[in-house]
């Protein structure tokens, strides 16, 4: 696997893509964080190679990207960015924007049988991300 290093610039530039995340992309981390789709960890923006992948589950090493109008016109960048990532040793999972907002429950399924996993869905309590709570001694 090659991840890429994690500097400053490549922190920066994945922050600035999970700020600008589609309402697709929001409500699909709503649904994968925190291992509530069958226990599995999703990564937001996780860089691999050269690229950043909306969602990867490093531990099965699979990414999950969201396609929205957009790449209607960036199809052959999408096939070459693919079979990079694929030949990293990655599965690409590709849904298109719409299929997220009409049926994340569908794209969870889909993501379960992909990894032949049975389906579970139990909805946490968001923690909180990148802060740390002092607790009160007792």
């Amino acid at each position: 696997m090659r991840d890429a290093p994690r500097n400053s610039r490549t922190k920066a530039v994945a922050r600035k893509l999970r700020r600008q995340a589609t309402p697709a992309e929001t409500l699909l981390w709503a649904y994968l964080r925190n291992e509530q789709l069958c226990g599995l960890r999703f990564r937001r923006q996780h860089p691999v190679d050269r690229f950043f992948a909306d969602f990867a589950c490093v531990g099965r090493k699979l990414i999950i990207e969201l396609d929205g109008d957009y790449h209607d016109n960036t199809i052959e960048n999408d096939v070459c960015r693919q079979a990079v990532l694929e030949g990293l040793g990655w599965k690409v999972l590709r849904f298109h924007n719409s299929d997220v907002l009409e049926n994340v429950d569908a794209v969870g399924h889909a993501i379960a049988a992909h990894l032949g996993l049975d389906y579970s869905y139990h909805r946490r309590a968001p923690r909180p991300s990148g802060i740390r709570v002092k607790r009160k001694d007792k």
